[in-house]
């Protein structure tokens, strides 16, 4: 996950320069206010290690992490820099919460522009309560909303990113999924195309693990895994297009909502019928589909992997050396929006 609307300097800086982008005073006031509390928060992850009053367990965690960031610029031509060798304490389970928010009746995301991420189609907060009553205003208006914690974010390179306390619930290998996504980040970024930039970093996780596993002597990750996970995001994208479709129409507004609520009573019969027929029952995405479901709770899907197996055909274009795929991204990224999007058609597989 990519958020990062403030810039290298001071909190009275970075406040002059956001101001610029024509929003609210309090909400960018709030995110340099953050930033600055979880720059402050940091410590070396090496003094950390070294410390034997620390969490043993904690202590650990780093240490392997430490490994995997290493990997990550030796073998995958990742930044060589600071971030994710730095830590910090936030004491709180997010970093931050995103508000994502569409219309009744809409997938189109509400767009945020700013400075330097470009636009994006969520809110982020460092409060919890910020984000709730963000989300209470557009509920209001008439909006389908959604709220997002998040454990990681990237600055794009402008600060040396830590890993955040938030992080240290995951095993090892998640968390050098993180590292390898964020610092994809910092390689290369598109302003104003997010799904670009998140199917991008997100086959920079996928083939980093792949290859991570390998070099560990490790077997791949379990077929079954990643077959659920790529059924039930295939789940959510259907229900998506049918969605779109069904919007498309000039329906009464009272007939289009009952028809929105039968599709999304739709997405969880079929979710249920994998579930028992190929899935031998298990229960790892039950929390989030026996939830409230609304347009903006499936954006992230759209925003995050459309692109991927697109970056993958790419990948094996070059035969799978890094630095030629990251010349052939930086390429793409170059091209004009239409020209973009043509190209990544030109190369998704079928």
């Amino acid at each position: 996950m990519m958020f990062s609307p403030v810039v290298r300097g001071s909190i009275g800086a970075v406040l002059l320069l956001l101001l610029g982008a024509c929003s609210s005073i309090d909400y960018y006031s709030q995110l340099a206010h953050g930033q600055v509390s979880l720059l402050r928060a940091r410590e070396p992850v090496a003094a950390v290690i070294a410390d034997p009053a620390r969490d043993p367990k904690l202590r650990e965690h780093l240490a392997q992490s430490q490994q995997a960031r290493a990997f990550a610029s030796e073998h995958l031509h990742l930044p060589d820099n600071r971030s994710y060798r730095v830590y910090a304490d936030i004491k709180r389970p997010y970093v931050v919460w995103n508000v994502f928010a569409t219309p009744e009746f809409s997938l189109t995301p509400q767009q945020h522009c700013f400075p330097i991420a470009g636009c994006v189609a969520y809110r982020g907060y460092y409060n919890q309560g910020a984000a709730r009553g963000q989300a209470a205003l557009q509920k209001q208006q008439g909006m389908d909303v959604y709220i997002s914690g998040i454990e990681a974010y990237s600055t794009l390179g402008w600060f040396d990113d830590p890993i955040i306390s938030s992080m240290m619930t995951w095993g090892d290998e998640r968390l050098a999924t993180l590292i390898f996504h964020e610092l994809a980040h910092q390689r290369f970024y598109v302003k104003d195309d997010t799904e670009f930039n998140e199917s991008y970093a997100n086959f920079v996780e996928q083939e980093g693990t792949r290859q991570w596993r390998a070099a560990r002597g490790l077997p791949p990750a379990r077929v079954n895994e990643v077959a659920q996970k790529d059924q039930f995001i295939e789940l959510v994208l259907h229900t998506r297009e049918r969605l779109q479709a069904l919007y498309a129409q000039p329906l009464p507004a009272e007939q289009m909502r009952g028809r929105k609520a039968a599709e999304f009573e739709r997405l969880r019969r079929e979710y249920r019928r994998v579930q028992a027929t190929q899935w031998a029952g298990d229960k790892r995405y039950d929390a989030w589909i026996n939830a409230p479901l609304n347009n903006a709770k499936l954006l992230p899907f759209g925003l995050y992997d459309q692109w991927v197996p697109a970056f993958a055909a790419l990948f094996r274009q070059v035969k799978g050396d890094w630095p030629a795929f990251f010349t052939a991204v930086e390429k793409l990224g170059g091209l004009p929006v239409e020209e973009r999007k043509a190209a990544l058609h030109q190369l998704m597989p079928g």
